[in-house]
């Protein structure tokens, strides 16, 4: 018997507009059986299959384009508008469950765009969210993931700096600092999720607590793998496990203190499960 004692760090996982968006498959299913999702509807393989066993079927941009007479439902990261447009044209129902973060971060980076300013968004390339901010622009907004990817003597004189909600604040005021020391005038826009961003503070006073950390998140979930590191650079004995199969008793010695935390996209009942396996041992 190890008698390990397992605590759940209760800020891991969803953040409100991932609970948002799935609240919103789950009643559909339950009165339908059947839902289309456009992308996974979080970044979490064992979440994705739960809800697959409801009914809700995940789909690609492609197979939109084939799709009529559907009832579709945009996950929290949003879309660009040529996504409403194709829908229209197919006579598909949508159900919007953007965030209302990404929404609200969408419509300024609109406004600015009407206005013909020169917008850079700090975020990652290709990346869900972004490609919804980038047809706010018509795909003529700069996107970059690091400064080192700027030019900077080539820049406009002055620009207007937006980030993807999930970016680190630190590292967004850096950009910002390194661009006006370098004489660019910025038009600063802080569209950051707190909840989101402020993980990395807690995150690292968790793992700080425990012998052993167990950090479990999606492989596909870009956050995952910020949070994961910060753990682990806290915590040496910091494991990344994206379901219980992953789980190894071999990394727990006896009366040791383990803590379970994760992702913006882990589900808690997923991280409940490893604590329930852990006791057992």
């Amino acid at each position: 018997m190890f008698n390990l004692s397992v605590d759940i760090d209760n800020n891991s996982g969803f953040c409100f507009g991932v609970v948002y968006a799935i609240e919103m498959a789950e009643d559909i299913l339950e009165e339908e059986g059947n839902l289309y999702c456009l992308g996974d509807i979080v970044h979490n393989d064992e979440e994705v299959k739960r809800l697959e066993k409801k009914g809700l079927k995940i789909i690609n941009h492609e197979q939109l384009k084939l799709l009529t007479n559907a009832k579709v439902l945009i996950r929290a990261h949003g879309e660009p508008p040529a996504t409403y447009q194709m829908a229209l044209q197919n006579n598909l129902e949508l159900i919007d469950a953007s965030c209302p973060v990404v929404l609200k971060l969408q419509n300024r980076i609109k406004n600015s765009f009407d206005k013909e300013e020169q917008i850079y968004i700090y975020g990652k390339h290709g990346h869900a969210e972004v490609v919804g901010l980038l047809g706010q622009t018509n795909n003529e907004a700069v996107v970059f993931q690091d400064i080192a990817e700027l030019d900077i003597p080539t820049l406009p004189r002055e620009l207007t700096l937006y980030s993807q909600t999930t970016k680190s604040t630190d590292k967004f005021y850096e950009i910002n600092r390194i661009l006006e020391e370098n004489g660019i005038t910025v038009k600063t826009n802080d569209t950051i999720c707190r909840q989101v961003s402020n993980r990395d503070k807690e995150l690292r006073d968790f793992a700080r607590k425990f012998d052993v950390v167990v950090f479990v998140s999606g492989t596909k979930s870009s956050n995952g793998k910020v949070l994961y590191r910060i753990c682990a650079d806290q915590n040496p004995r910091t494991h990344f496990v994206s379901s219980l199969a992953d789980v190894k008793s071999e990394w727990f010695g006896k009366n040791e203190s383990v803590g379970i935390c994760g992702a913006t996209s882990t589900p808690m009942w997923l991280m409940e499960e490893i604590k329930s396996h852990l006791q057992k041992l």
